[in-house]
């Protein structure tokens, strides 16, 4: 009898417990419901107006209007393929026209798969919760917000037919390549209106949604395909369609038109933009959302970079006997960033934008060749305690390298000059000197001075990293090097000021910051010999080009002369330029003579610099205050005899240079050993 009381007792706090916690589950709901109904967006009458979004623009940093995305040829279903709307319902939503707005096994799925399969994340919107997003301009991702979405969904559910939900979902989608809505996208991509799509056009286009720039035909041809053949497999699968008129389907590759200018920016600088927004706020926003981007674009420096490139590379193929129509053409890539705030002002990554979209500016890493220097001879200084008049000898170095053959390092110019200064060792971008400072810091100490400044490419811990052996990009190098015009202060580059939602409010906003990363003295010590590469070394093009402003930098060519750069900086600008072939191939007068930096890339530097800074008043680079110069021999390293004479030739027996040097560093310490 206990026993039964028992059990009677426990059931009887069991049902309590029970009640209770749906009571509990019901206020927690009600209130979800009340908070996340609190300033609902309104369901447009008719429902087609939910499409009437504002178009995103981009802007430059002069208030110029760069383009437009989205904007849409509304059309009725009627005008709309079957085959379209079979296609985009079994791949979207199957059960769009059994549920109410949320499809509940789908829904359940897509919970259990997030929840109980790590890393795999499963979306279960239907059509209906997907044209509910365009009612919204916030851009969190949060689980309240998705609650919203679905709120308003069984709104739109309520108060709009099928059709209409379907109508105004087709005229919205968007397809990638600047088309929005399904007219647009059958225009854009076969030339013919949407009610004349067959099977094979249809089911290619209902694949393009989920990832428009990953399965853009144009540019992934084969991947939109594959992802074509899923659709047809799902359409099948759900009875929209025989399988045997799936696999002939699958047989035909729909032929595309020719590409039209509008279908694409025209820009590398606004596709490296549109990248980066759809990167952190997704397709949706971006091509749907009707926000406004502001970036850091001049327009007049973008066409001076433009102007640039295509005068340096009309002047390198002459260069190498070469004509247009020959195929490959050595390319170009230049990058222009402001050193006080990292906004990167102009870009250019090829050749010719509508012959090949690949940006060389941010997507092509290369080896910099003898550029990477700077960063070498920065860690000698900070870490090894020497100076620009320090001493090295110029001479045959062979380096042992455990496990691997041993490191014979040789000059461009085949021969050895003995002992010189630093700053000598780099105005000349003496490899021998480069090899032995290397080996003294070891390449961790390069790879982090290369890294604190902006490096951001994977980079091998060898020693041949002294002589830019490892790839990287141009806007990288841009970067780096603005650190060293700052005396040591990196500025992170961007692309984007401002972003506001359609009504004006600003969502995102950069502001910039500086970081010292470098010691401003030694900075400085480093810029002084970068500005002896420019007046008196392998940059010296810059000067007989006619660039007379203060300037530095440093030229790069690898050994095999694949490669080709200048990066050099003003107080307030710096660029990087990078000429070469995409595959290995030797850039070389007319098959023989390789061509160097200094020869295919500082003229158009030069060049467009002369362009860029000709309505900027004339600067010098800041002298930090613990910094005094003296005279040096620079093949002694002491004070020169008796009153010689400035000069650039070695064998001048009383040639003088001046170098900076910080208050505790002396003078004539002979040469420096291991």
């Amino acid at each position: 009898m206990k026993t039964l009381n028992s059990i009677y007792y426990i059931a009887r706090l069991s049902f309590y417990a029970l009640l209770a916690f749906a009571g509990v589950a019901f206020l927690v709901v009600t209130c979800l419901i009340f908070v996340a109904a609190k300033d609902l967006p309104q369901v447009p009458e008719p429902l087609g107006r939910i499409i009437d979004v504002p178009q995103t623009e981009v802007f430059a940093v002069t208030g110029e209007r760069l383009m437009t995305l989205g904007g849409r040829v509304p059309v009725p279903l009627s005008s709309v393929s079957t085959h379209f709307l079979d296609a985009v319902v079994a791949t979207e939503d199957h059960r769009f026209f059994e549920h109410h707005g949320l499809n509940k096994l789908r829904t359940l799925k897509a919970l259990y798969i997030t929840l109980f399969k790590p890393g795999k994340i499963q979306g279960a919107s239907t059509i209906t919760q997907q044209l509910a997003k365009n009612l919204f301009f916030s851009f969190e991702k949060t689980y309240l917000r998705k609650f919203r979405e679905l709120l308003v969904a069984f709104q739109i559910e309520a108060t709009s037919t099928k059709q209409e939900i379907l109508h105004a979902y087709i005229n919205q989608i968007h397809f990638g390549a600047g088309a929005q809505g399904i007219e647009k996208a059958s225009q854009l991509f076969f030339g013919i209106p949407a009610s004349d799509l067959n099977l094979g056009q249809a089911s290619l286009l209902a694949g393009l949604p989920k990832s428009p720039t990953r399965y853009n035909p144009f540019r992934h041809y084969d991947r939109a395909l594959k992802r074509r053949n899923t659709v047809l497999k799902r359409m099948v699968a759900v009875g929209a369609i025989e399988a045997l008129a799936a696999r002939e389907a699958m047989e035909t590759r729909p032929q595309l038109i020719a590409r039209q200018g509008d279908s694409r920016t025209g820009s590398y600088f606004v596709d490296a933009l549109i990248n980066q927004l759809v990167e952190k706020y997704g397709e949706e926003v971006v091509f749907h959302g009707g926000i406004k981007v502001f970036s850091t674009l001049d327009t007049r420096l973008q066409a001076a970079a433009d102007g640039a490139v295509a005068k340096g590379l009309v002047r390198l193929d002459e260069m190498m006997g070469l004509k247009q129509g020959d195929a490959p053409l050595p390319q170009g890539a230049l990058v222009a960033i402001d050193t006080g705030s990292g906004a990167v002002k102009a870009m250019v990554g090829g050749r010719d934008y509508f012959q090949t979209e690949f940006n060389r500016a941010v997507q092509s890493r290369r080896q910099p060749g003898s550029g990477f220097k700077p960063f070498l001879f920065y860690a000698a200084l900070n870490d090894l305690g020497l100076n620009p008049a320090s001493v090295l000898t110029d001479k045959p170095v062979t380096v042992e390298i455990n496990g691997a053959p041993d490191w014979r390092p040789q000059n461009f110019e085949r021969r050895f000059k003995g002992g010189m200064v630093l700053k000598q060792a780099l105005t000349h971008s003496v490899n021998t000197i480069a090899a032995q400072l290397v080996e003294r810091t070891g390449p961790a100490a390069v790879i982090r001075t290369a890294q604190r400044c902006g490096i951001k490419s994977p980079l091998e811990e060898i020693y041949s990293i002294a002589l830019g052996t490892c790839g990287v990009t141009p806007l990288e190098m841009a970067s780096a090097f603005s650190t060293f015009a700052t005396n040591g202060v990196r500025h992170e580059p961007f692309l984007i000021w401002r972003v506001e939602d359609p009504f004006g409010r600003v969502i995102d906003e950069h502001i910039a910051q500086g970081k010292r990363v470098l010691d401003p003295e030694i900075t400085f010590q480093v810029v002084d010999m970068m500005r002896s590469v420019v007046d008196n070394g392998s940059g010296r093009n810059v000067r007989r080009l006619g660039f007379t402003r203060p300037a530095a930098g440093k030229t790069g060519t690898t050994d095999s002369f694949n490669d080709a750069w200048f990066t050099g900086f003003t107080p307030s600008l710096s660029v990087s330029v990078w000429t070469g072939f995409d595959r290995e191939k030797k850039l070389a007068v007319k098959g023989r003579v390789g061509i160097t930096g200094g020869r295919a890339a500082a003229p158009i530097w030069a060049e467009f610099m002369k362009e860029a800074l000709k309505n900027e008043p004339e600067r010098d680079f800041p002298i930090p205050g613990g910094i005094r110069f003296e005279a040096v021999d620079p093949v002694t390293g002491c004070a020169p005899e008796g009153d010689g004479s400035l000069g650039t030739d070695l064998n001048s027996v009383h040639q003088v240079f001046r170098v900076p040097l910080k208050e505790d560093q002396i003078l004539c310490q002979g040469e420096e050993k291991p």
